[in-house]
């Protein structure tokens, strides 16, 4: 039975110009005339039988039905062109995993790692973008998440399915530079040093003072940086003390370019999380790359 579907040049018309709110700029982006993507959206509303488009003063907008149009279309869209992609990529050995994770993670203890997967798995390719935030997995066109977040995110995150990896084990380090003698200080002490901020996470200093039961009045003062790894190398430069996870610091305790600066610790707030969408129909690459992670994590635990 033939499928009601309209063609793709007209879909791609209309995404493109349902986004831009303009057929200018949805024909500049396609390489098309303006009258050609005209002629696509209307030969698409006749297709469907519905107006997308309304003419205004200042060119077009989307009509109600047409604006929720736009949002199914746009994300079929870019499925297909992930699908497209990840064939590209794999030439049909295997298939792809579009995941999303937090930077530093994906940059200090997953990217080390995959060469391990590629070796068992040769046909699976893993995209990767940064997420910082828990998101819809149907509106994102991601399949899994390396999620670092509290255990009550995570019980909120709506549709999902998260197994935890392993605890994020949080420490104050600074250059040896700072430390006399290199001997680690007390919370009270360390409350008196310049204090390097991550943006994306602005009371950590205040609650890690807070758990050890220490007033520290200047504990959101500092500059802030975006990432783990910008306030890494501020750290190892002098610049002040980073509280930062310390398996994200493996190499710079252990070169000793960072030293813990006090090696109390406060009970652990947050972890680390593989997420995948509570739905049934994984792909065979997605199952895979779940079971390497779990693996992996198991294997280096002490």
């Amino acid at each position: 039975m033939r499928r009601k579907i309209p063609s793709t040049t007209a879909l791609a018309c209309f995404e493109a110009a349902a986004r831009h709110r303009s057929y200018t700029r949805a024909a500049e982006e396609l390489s098309l005339t303006q009258s050609a993507v005209s002629r696509q959206i209307l030969a698409l509303e006749a297709f469907v039988g519905v107006r997308m488009f309304q003419r205004t003063r200042h060119g077009v907008a989307l009509t109600p039905a047409g604006e929720q149009y736009s949002r199914q279309v746009g994300r079929s869209l870019q499925g297909l062109e992930r699908d497209t992609l990840d064939l590209m990529a794999g030439q049909g050995r295997g298939g792809g995993v579009a995941l999303a994770a937090v930077p530093t993670f994906a940059t200090r203890w997953l990217l080390p790692r995959l060469p391990t997967l590629a070796q068992r798995h040769p046909g699976i390719t893993v995209h990767i973008e940064t997420r910082t935030r828990p998101f819809i997995f149907e509106d994102s066109g991601f399949d899994a998440a390396l999620f670092a977040g509290t255990a009550e995110q995570v019980t909120h995150w709506p549709g999902i399915e998260a197994i935890h990896l392993m605890d994020e084990d949080v420490v104050p380090v600074c250059s040896p530079r700072l430390l006399p003698g290199e001997t680690p200080l007390s919370p009270v002490a360390l409350s008196g040093f310049p204090l390097l901020q991550q943006s994306t996470r602005p009371a950590a200093w205040r609650r890690w003072f807070s758990a050890m039961e220490v007033s520290a009045p200047h504990a959101l003062d500092g500059p802030r940086y975006e990432l783990f790894s910008m306030a890494v190398v501020a750290a190892a430069h002098g610049m002040g003390v980073a509280l930062v996870p310390r398996m994200l610091v493996q190499d710079e305790l252990h070169s000793r370019s960072l030293v813990v600066a006090c090696i109390e610790a406060p009970p652990v707030e947050r972890a680390y999380y593989l997420v995948t969408p509570a739905t049934e129909g994984q792909t065979p690459a997605v199952s895979l790359f779940k079971e390497w992670v779990l693996e992996t994590v198991i294997s280096e635990r002490p």
